[in-house]
């Protein structure tokens, strides 16, 4: 039975997720990116609570979106999340790519999340 490309993807997103964790201090930017959407949040895994999130669907973001390719739509939910985490008092957070592979869209987010003024 041939193994399927989402649950690969799921494979190593719980093989990822055993090995980092969000604190308080330093939470985790989780990424998760559909056909035509990409989402992206800071997870304190210590609470269990999200502290800020972003996405090409938010409707601040909204306006910015039209006529841009997926990608440069992911620079700006980065970019959205890295101000509104240094507005939180958050500067350094561990990345969460969620099993999909670091390029196109998920490098172009963690790129903008860069460019923003998030260390990772």
């Amino acid at each position: 039975m041939a193994v399927k490309s989402h649950q690969s993807r799921e494979r190593r997103r719980r093989r990822i997720r055993m090995k980092i964790s969000g604190t308080p201090e330093r939470p985790r930017l989780s990424v998760f990116r559909s056909t035509e959407q990409i989402y992206a949040q800071l997870v304190d895994d210590v609470a269990g609570r999200t502290i800020v999130s972003a996405s090409s669907i938010d409707n601040e973001l909204k306006a910015q979106m039209d006529g841009k390719t997926k990608t440069e739509q992911a620079t700006l939910v980065g970019k959205a999340v890295a101000e509104r985490a240094l507005a939180a008092g958050i500067e350094q957070v561990v990345f969460d790519r969620g099993g999909f592979l670091y390029h196109g869209r998920i490098e172009a987010l963690a790129d903008g999340a860069r460019e923003g003024g998030l260390k990772f």
